[in-house]
């Protein structure tokens, strides 16, 4: 996976193209302005912490441009990416990309209420038409000297020309900078590399002296798809949406796809820079309140065992199965707990060559274990105590590991059971698993019959979980649901898969020979509700032969979690 990037962007480039344009910040097409004042345009502070532009009409350019200035003295208007960037970067101006000079594309013009516009690649005369009163020219020389813009102005505010505002950030798109480093001329000229997953840069500002500056949390932050067309139809806008970032004073993150979450590098990047405000170029990164969750979500900085925030589809899960010291009741239970990570990281080395994502060891731990006797409490279910569970939970995180706690209830309300291991789902590598086949009903006996659970006591957890993380901003839980049979979760179809913090897994976790448990992933994919994943278990001795790794991947879907008994 592509990591993040952050727009490279400093003033420092005014002097290389001005070098190969003749022209710069300072060059005297048009006089100052009275008292030696150079014209300079206003930013201001978007009306909302998360915004997101819609660019479902080819105005991602346009969309942001109006977003982040007031006015601005200078717009450049290009036909091409590439030609308008480094002349907005020389004349502190926003840019606009359009393939014709359109009604809209005019009236977007005028209301930043410029001296001049540019023509980058589009016929002059045309815009002359569209824009009375404003000079337009096609060559930089042409236009007014300019200074960084004006301060921020919230919003119905005029800011006072001519102070100045921090500019964007320097660091070299698709290289790494380390933290407080500023990528040097050499490396902007260098070919483009993709960062390892989780890397970013984290840069310091550049300031209009050329001094740095220590970094500063706070700003505005402009995310775009790295991986995807930002909607203008005048092509990939990258370099023009970099640019009317630099010359506003905003921070530019690249995300590999909409969903920061997904991307190491940007999480890295948000934690770091907590902006005041985000604006998010594209439709595909909303609605706003979605988009604001996960970014509060981002920016705690904390990922899961493989990097990300999202559990699935970008991880895969391989998974002991049992309880501590106990080894008939699976794996995990066979060798002590240090030994047992070393296992499971022995299986997981098995699934990464037949994986397109990241294979991640795990523990699923049978926290609440079903009983042959009513214990003290009547339920048919020992609770294994925090205490007991949190050492094999540290030493998980210890080793990258993901740890499921298993619930067996018996009588016992599965709500009730989650919550009490409350203090463990904290953790962010720590997912819940409700066991269904050990539910019991008033009057049932374990072990007599298989174990079922109505979708409303299924649905009560799932929503307590969600709510949990979402206040917490934990990165997503996976919540499995075991099932071998079609009975054992009643009306299943109702099952509540609509929380954007949880990644909800229907698990295969029937035994036998390969033809037999083929029927019960049938079943089990074949009724199950949208906006689920799939998990499959494997066991060492009730298996007739157990599968191996390679014909575990064959299921279709293949299995986002694979778990070992």
């Amino acid at each position: 996976m592509k990591g993040s990037r952050i727009a490279a962007v400093s003033l420092s480039a005014t002097a290389i193209f001005s070098a190969a344009a003749c022209a710069g910040s300072g060059h005297g097409a048009q006089a100052p302005g009275k008292g030696g004042a150079l014209a300079a345009a206003v930013t201001r502070s978007p009306s909302a912490p998360v915004q997101v532009i819609d660019d479902s009409a080819g105005g991602a350019t346009v969309g942001l441009a109006r977003t982040l200035f007031t006015t601005a003295p200078v717009v450049i208007v290009a036909r091409d990416d590439a030609a308008a960037s480094a002349a907005a970067r020389s004349e502190h101006a926003p840019v606009v990309l359009a393939s014709s000079v359109t009604p809209q594309v005019a009236a977007a013009i005028r209301a930043l209420r410029p001296q001049a516009v540019l023509a980058a690649g589009l016929p002059g005369h045309a815009l002359s038409r569209r824009l009375p009163g404003i000079k337009v020219t096609t060559r930089v020389s042409g236009l007014p000297a300019t200074s960084t813009p004006g301060q921020t102005a919230t919003p119905g505010q005029t800011a006072t020309p001519g102070q100045t505002a921090t500019p964007g950030q320097t660091a070299t798109p698709g290289q790494t900078a380390a933290p407080g480093q500023t990528a040097g001329a050499e490396q902007a000229s260098a070919p483009k590399k993709t960062k390892a997953p989780g890397k970013s840069a984290t840069p310091k500002p550049t300031s209009t002296s050329g001094q740095q500056s220590a970094p500063k949390q706070g700003g505005v932050a402009v995310l775009t798809d790295d991986g995807g067309d930002n909607g203008d139809n005048a092509g990939n806008s990258d370099g023009a949406i970099d640019a009317t970032a630099a010359a506003a004073g905003a921070t530019v993150i690249h995300v590999h796809g909409t969903d920061p979450r997904t991307d190491s590098g940007a999480i890295k990047s948000l934690a770091a820079l907590r902006p005041k405000h985000v604006i998010a170029v594209g439709s595909r990164f909303g609605p706003a309140s979605q988009l604001q969750s996960r970014l509060a979500e981002a920016e705690t900085g904390r990922q899961l065992p493989g990097g990300g925030q999202v559990m699935f589809p970008g991880h895969r899960l391989v998974a002991l199965y049992g309880h501590p010291g106990v080894s008939s009741l699976g794996a995990l239970g066979q060798q002590g707990m240090s030994q047992s990570a070393a296992r499971a990281q022995k299986m997981a080395r098995q699934y990464r060559s037949l994986s397109d994502v990241p294979v991640v060891p795990a523990f699923e731990i049978i926290a609440t274990v079903a009983e042959g006797a009513p214990g003290p409490d009547g339920t048919y279910s020992q609770e294994s105590s925090v205490s007991q569970l949190r050492p094999w939970i540290q030493e998980a995180a210890r080793h990258g590991i993901y740890v499921v706690l298993d619930l067996q209830p018996g009588r016992a309300n599965l709500l009730d059971q989650a919550q009490h291991y409350q203090s463990l789902l904290k953790e962010p590598n720590v997912g819940l698993a409700l066991d269904s086949e050990w539910k019991l009903q008033p009057g049932q006996q374990p072990l007599q019959q298989i174990g079922h659970v109505g979708i409303g006591e299924v649905n009560s957890v799932v929503r307590w979980l969600a709510t949990f993380t979402q206040r917490r901003h934990l990165p997503q839980k996976a919540l499995v649901l075991h099932q071998f049979r079609s009975t054992m979760i009643t009306d299943e179809g109702k099952l509540d898969t609509s929380h954007d913090d949880l990644a909800i897994v229907m698990h295969m976790d029937g035994n036998g020979t390969p033809e037999v448990k083929q029927g019960s992933w049938n079943m089990v994919t074949g009724g199950a509700p949208h906006g689920v994943f799939f998990g499959f278990k494997d066991f060492f001795t009730k298996d007739t032969p157990m599968l191996s790794p390679q014909a575990t991947m064959k299921h279709s879907p293949t299995p986002v979690m694979i778990s070992y008994q």
